[in-house]
């Protein structure tokens, strides 16, 4: 089958999918993120002419993300602990909570960590710190427990399962030639530049911003890579990553992916094993309520900041309580503003000018995810095992992780699969990706998810039996042509308030949100 009649073939699913009804017993809704507490602030809705009350504190952190969260550990570790955490949300985490569904427990957003370098030094001793890491015999190893098992990842195509996410088999020599080219092409790049996570540790050398001046795939066009499997496995690690396709993120980002880490590795060249990622069953969900359980009554949920502003003694930071429902203003030595710069900028008083400018820049990729219980494994397609990341080719979405995956009972029994559906621009989705997200019903994501995961799975239908879908409508920072550029390399800190978010980085991963948390909260209580 070639490519164009499997991607019509797709299409034709999905179709198919709108008109048959799903099964009846499937239940579900939307869950995880209240929205109307982000538009409330947006339209204005929760400002007050004077508090309800006034609280003192040494120092208050904006925002309960994994930036936060990380700032707050390190005010701990440096003996601070006269401070307070605001969240809008009902827990902690960000885009790195978990859920459960079924009493099963599953990631809301990001579902894995990457082994991180020696670049990224601030990670490393948090994985010790949660005895994740430890030196034997003087080397590091990793708790094999909290290791992806095997098999890792499998593809989709052409009507079986195969091993790894690059489409190998009856692709062509032109295809594998290609692949092996682009694996070259990566290694020279990281011979020219030091490409590093978290960002901020490695400047920005003209190389790295002459790859941010455009975009990948017109650095890809210019290079001759053209083989239309290549260019799927390179949109598909963009979405993955970024939210959005090669043709919308800058080819800094696109080689980024790869030449940070262990650059990228052509099937049959013998080195394409797969680099090692800690993941649990609630995703990153694992980490995040290990960062949060130690604050206790200093960790303040459900908490909306309107206001962040400078004064002769301090900083005010003025807060809606969800609870009270009343306006409470916290006053403080320091803040540390651990939010998206596009909220940032919406809530400080006379915002510096890297805040605007930062703002003004940054667009970001709507994301849904979607936790599918199944009363019984699925039936399978042939080729290879049940992997932890399954990915149909050629569909809307990344695919799925499955949540009993590294579960040490062979038993069969019910278990959750998360669905992940990037919505930022790409050649799936040219429209407005929140618009849809925002005003889509429940059903019709529904709809789609079967339609695409009864590819591989014919029985999807009757073992599912609960949908619980999260939506988030600024989910990560797109790096877009020229941001890197903008953004440069450090957050500001002005005044008496220090900038943290993985926003500053230019995209959105747990090591860069992290480091620049932990590093606002060292600069807070110098």
């Amino acid at each position: 089958m070639r490519r164009r009649d499997f991607v019509g073939a797709t299409a034709g699913a999905f179709a198919l999918g709108g008109c048959s009804p799903p099964a009846a017993e499937i239940t579900g809704g939307f869950t995880g993120i209240d929205i109307a507490r982000g538009h409330a602030l947006r339209d204005g809705a929760l400002r007050a002419k004077a508090p309800a009350q006034v609280r003192r504190t040494r120092a208050v952190i904006a925002g309960g993300g994994i930036a936060g969260l990380a700032a707050a550990r390190a005010l701990r570790q440096s003996g601070v602990e006269d401070f307070v955490l605001l969240e809008l949300e009902d827990t902690a985490g960000g885009n790195s909570r978990g859920g459960a569904v079924g009493g099963i427990a599953c990631p809301l957003g990001a579902h894995y960590l990457p082994v991180p370098g020696d670049d990224a030094p601030e990670v490393q001793d948090l994985l010790e710190e949660f005895g994740l890491r430890q030196r034997v015999a003087g080397r590091w190893q990793y708790n094999e427990r909290h290791l992806c098992h095997s098999p890792q990842e499998r593809i989709f195509f052409e009507d079986e399962w195969h091993e790894g996410l690059l489409p190998v088999q009856g692709v062509g020599a032109t295809a594998l030639a290609q692949y092996r080219l682009f694996g070259q092409r990566v290694e020279a790049l990281q011979a020219a530049a030091r490409f590093v996570i978290p960002t901020l540790h490695a400047p920005l050398s003209p190389t790295l911003l002459a790859l941010d001046a455009v975009t990948f795939a017109d650095w890809l066009d210019r290079e001759g890579f053209d083989e239309p499997h290549l260019r799927w496995y390179l949109d598909y690690c963009c979405r993955d990553d970024y939210g959005a396709d090669a043709a919308h993120v800058s080819a800094w980002a696109g080689i980024h992916y790869f030449a940070s880490r262990h650059g990228f590795h052509a099937p049959g060249d013998g080195s394409e094993e797969r680099d090692a990622v800690l993941t649990w069953p609630e995703g990153n969900g694992w980490l995040a309520r290990r960062l949060a359980q130690p604050l206790g009554d200093r960790l303040r949920c459900g908490q909306v900041v309107t206001r962040i502003a400078e004064t002769r003694e301090g900083v005010e930071v003025d807060v809606f309580d969800v609870t009270s429902k009343s306006l409470v203003r916290w006053q403080a030595e320091r803040c540390i503003v651990a939010l998206p710069v596009f909220i940032a900028a919406r809530v400080v008083e006379s915002p510096p000018p890297a805040l605007r400018n930062a703002a003004a820049h940054v667009a970001y990729a709507p994301w849904l995810v979607a936790n599918v219980h199944l009363r019984a494994p699925l039936a399978d397609r042939p080729g290879a095992a049940p992997s932890w990341d399954n990915v149909v080719y050629g569909t809307r979405g990344l695919g799925y992780v499955d949540a009993r995956h590294q579960t040490l009972d062979p038993t069969p029994g019910p278990t959750v699969l998360t669905w992940y559906r990037p919505l930022g621009p790409s050649r799936h989705d040219t429209g407005d990706g929140r618009r849809l997200l925002l005003e889509r019903p429940w059903s019709g994501w529904r709809d789609e998810l079967l339609a695409e995961l009864s590819l591989p799975h014919a029985d999807l239908r009757t073992q599912a039996t609960r949908i619980d879908i999260t939506r988030y409508g600024h989910a990560m920072a797109m790096p877009t042509p020229g941001l890197l550029r903008r953004l440069g390399a450090q957050a500001p800190s002005v005044g008496r308030l220090a900038f943290a978010h993985a926003d500053w980085s230019g995209y959105s991963i747990f090591e860069e949100a992290f480091t620049r948390g932990h590093l606002a909260g060292l600069a807070v209580q110098r």
